[in-house]
């Protein structure tokens, strides 16, 4: 009877427990709906039990709102699921004569669409780390004579870098960068400013340098202290930067960030400056070109090219880490990479709309209706995602159960 009675009285409290944090949720939201700032707005939350997944919560939680980069969390786990926590990229490194009569030799890259790939977030994935690699491995074959420049791939979906979805303020801007095969540098470029008291503001450098681009910069000086408020307009493949806005006066050194235009031809640019540097012959300060030709094409065959020799093979870290970086910097280069990723190894192709099919069919079979989980990119950039919290809460509470949860 008195175990009865304990259990009983222990069941009472939890769901007065449960009565009251429903209660202080309730008063919190209607305190939060009488904010100016959401006058215009609709407030959507649910929570839900950890443990028993039994709804604590409910405000809208089937009405689909932009999610921004909360829907990093369902790129995240779909990465996990389909592609594994140890999941790395490859980056090949490759030297060839064969191909050629006259006997030329050239440097070939062929990329899988690693989004670390020269980035200072990694030890083992920083230029210098790469570059090094590479010019040991050539010495140790007596290389010293590239007389055909170094050719570049670009095959994951070269014809779609940018989700559809992204807005022309954004996708010129770091933040808002292309996904390739071959990325560099997080696809990112520093723009070096320097500011006066009066005038316009200067371009001084770009950082890693773009011989082939043109700047067009209609900046203007803010008020002291005004921060950072440039945006710098550009598409991929085009050959012109445009930067608007303002920054602070008598800067001397003011550094913005852009998108890269072609990150591979830049790879290529800045390994040929390297190799220069290091007493390599390279025909000239043009030396890179993009993929291969049609007759150089037919003698590839299944696992690489026919009279390539080796140079340097580069693997990512594994996706736990690169994962890591992803959700805590919110790097949507990372998970666009993801979603191209996850389509290119199960139907060979990376583009960006297949990926986000296949994501869609996956959490469709796990509870979530497709059009709670209406997105169109892997980073929650583009406005025009739709995704409702109860489908967000699903996916965490999915992830909740898996053996990788704690990456």
């Amino acid at each position: 009877m008195k175990t009865k009675l304990l259990l009983i009285g222990l069941f009472g409290v939890v769901f007065c427990y449960g009565q009251e944090l429903t209660l202080q949720l309730n008063n919190a939201v209607k305190k939060l709906e009488t904010d100016t700032q959401f006058k215009h707005a609709i407030i959507s939350l649910y929570v839900v039990d950890s443990k028993t997944g039994k709804a604590v919560f409910d405000k809208n939680a089937q009405v689909g709102l932009a999610p921004a980069s909360c829907q990093k969390v369902v790129t995240s786990v779909s990465a996990f699921e389909m592609l594994g926590k140890n999941f790395k990229y490859k980056t090949s490194f490759l030297h060839g004569t064969a191909l050629h009569l006259n006997n030329s030799s050239h440097i070939y890259i062929e990329g899988s669409g690693d989004p670390t790939l020269g980035s200072f977030r990694f030890s083992n994935t920083t230029d210098t780390f790469i570059f090094r690699n590479i010019l040991k491995n050539l010495r140790q074959k007596k290389i010293i004579r590239i007389n055909d420049g170094i050719i570049v791939t670009n095959y994951l979906a070269v014809n779609n870098p940018v989700p559809d979805g992204y807005i022309w303020q954004d996708m010129g801007n770091y933040y808002g960068s292309g996904t390739y095969s071959l990325n560099w540098a997080e696809n990112q470029v520093e723009i070096v400013l320097r500011s006066f008291k009066d005038g316009q503001p200067k371009v001084q450098a770009l950082h890693p340098r773009q011989p082939d681009i043109t700047i067009y910069n209609f900046l203007k000086n803010g008020f002291a202290g005004s921060g950072d408020n440039a945006y710098v307009y550009s598409y991929p493949g085009g050959a012109e930067i445009t930067i608007r806005g303002t920054i602070p006066p008598e800067q001397s050194r003011f550094v913005i960030k852009g998108a890269m235009i072609n990150p591979g031809k830049t790879l290529g640019e800045t390994l040929g400056f390297f190799l220069i540097k290091n007493n390599f012959l390279i025909k000239d300060t043009t030396f890179v070109r993009s993929d291969l030709t049609e007759n150089e094409k037919k003698n590839f065959v299944a696992g690489g090219p026919v009279g390539y020799d080796s140079i340097y093979n580069h693997y990512s870290p594994p996706l736990d880490s690169v994962n890591y970086w992803f959700l805590k910097k919110s790097i949507n280069l990372y998970g666009e990479a993801f979603v191209k990723t996850i389509a290119h190894e199960k139907t060979k192709f990376g583009s960006t709309d297949t990926g986000i099919s296949i994501i869609k069919d996956f959490w469709s079979k796990r509870g979530i209706e497709k059009p709670a989980l209406n997105i169109i990119d892997g980073s929650g950039l583009s406005p025009a995602n739709r995704v409702t919290t109860h489908a967000l809460v699903t996916v965490m509470q999915y992830a909740k159960k898996q053996n990788w949860f704690s990456s």
